[in-house]
């Protein structure tokens, strides 16, 4: 099944909407084992448009949010959390807009055995604006035999956030994208900017090397041409030599300026940004290390451990699991 296999009937209706304060319903569908971070921010930034829709004194909630399980009652996430869910048969269909998400996690393989999710799901899709896996849960889609239905103002050429990236067409947006975009379009850009930062605030990192987000005057725009090229391609190998070109320089004197305005060489430089992506894919994916590895372009989890014990005195493992060491002052 291709990941985007449809976009839904979604437009720049925001107008049409804050004038008839159409109630959208949100349905979340989970099953024992499921996997609770993902769920409960999606849940946090329609129940964050909520409390300011009624700070602004609009009458009502924009969003109603339910959690449904197939046979409904408590049903226990995969980090032993419970949460309360209503059975997808008792569930009632409004004529109000829907959106469906559903959950993965670990006990997707015994949900998509079981028929009563499965039926529900066919019966609620042709009904649905938007149907957005979780993760695994797209497996819980393809064995219902369904299709994606991702929010298409994602794709394509769009003024966005800086909180989600457009797409292509053959990419899934993050259910976190999704959601902030649904808000965006309802309830205006700067609402959906004072959800997305109180929900999901920058990830710290170690280092904040970023020369092209300080903007400092000191750093020439070849360099700091240059330092985005290398931030942009963490993930493969990089020469001093391409990035020299980058700058239009020889490679002496671009090493020579580089670490001149900088502070640090090029390679220093490249090193940090691949420490810090890695440290925010720890955190903010279950990827397995190797894998973080070498989508940070350091070649195997292996590596990557030895970096994190020379720079960071800790493990990858630790560092995911919240117990790293506060970093060293760096000069």
């Amino acid at each position: 099944m291709e990941l985007v296999h449809t976009l839904p009937r979604c437009s720049r209706q925001s107008a049409v909407r804050a004038q008839t304060r159409e109630m959208t319903h949100v349905d979340i569908a989970l099953f024992n084992g499921f996997a609770l971070p993902k769920v409960a921010a999606i849940i946090e930034i329609f129940q964050k448009a909520n409390a300011f829709s009624a700070s602004q004194q609009l009458h009502r909630a924009r969003y109603d949010v339910s959690l449904l399980s197939a046979a409904g009652g408590r049903i226990a996430s995969s980090s032993s959390v419970f949460v309360w869910t209503e059975s997808v048969d008792s569930h009632q269909v409004r004529n109000d807009r829907h959106l469906l998400f559903i959950a993965g996690g670990a006990g997707v393989p015994h949900a998509c055995r079981d028929e009563r999710l499965s039926n529900w799901l066919r019966r609620r899709h042709p009904f649905s604006e938007i149907v957005h896996p979780i993760a695994e849960g797209r497996l819980l889609l393809e064995a219902a035999k369904l299709p994606s239905r991702y929010c298409a103002l994602l794709y394509g050429e769009d003024e966005t956030g800086d909180y989600y990236q457009t797409r292509a067409l053959s990419e899934a947006p993050t259910e976190v994208a999704t959601a902030l975009r649904i808000v965006e379009e309802d309830m205006g850009l700067e609402v959906a900017r004072h959800v997305a930062e109180s929900v999901a605030p920058q990830q710290d990192v170690p280092w904040d090397t970023s020369i092209s987000r300080s903007g400092a005057p000191k750093v020439s725009e070849k360099i700091m041409t240059s330092a985005r090229w290398l931030e942009a391609n963490v993930d493969r190998p990089v020469s001093i030599d391409a990035a020299a070109k980058v700058a239009a320089m020889s490679e002496r004197n671009f090493l020579r300026r580089f670490k001149s305005e900088i502070g640090m060489t090029p390679s220093d430089y490249l090193l940090r940004a691949r420490l810090n992506m890695s440290c925010r894919m720890l955190v903010e994916s279950r990827l397995p290390v190797d894998k973080i590895a070498r989508r940070c372009g350091i070649g195997s989890g292996g590596q990557l451990a030895k970096l994190f014990r020379k720079y960071l005195a800790t493990t990858p493992t630790d560092y995911r699991l919240g117990r790293a060491p506060a970093p060293a002052e760096q000069s």
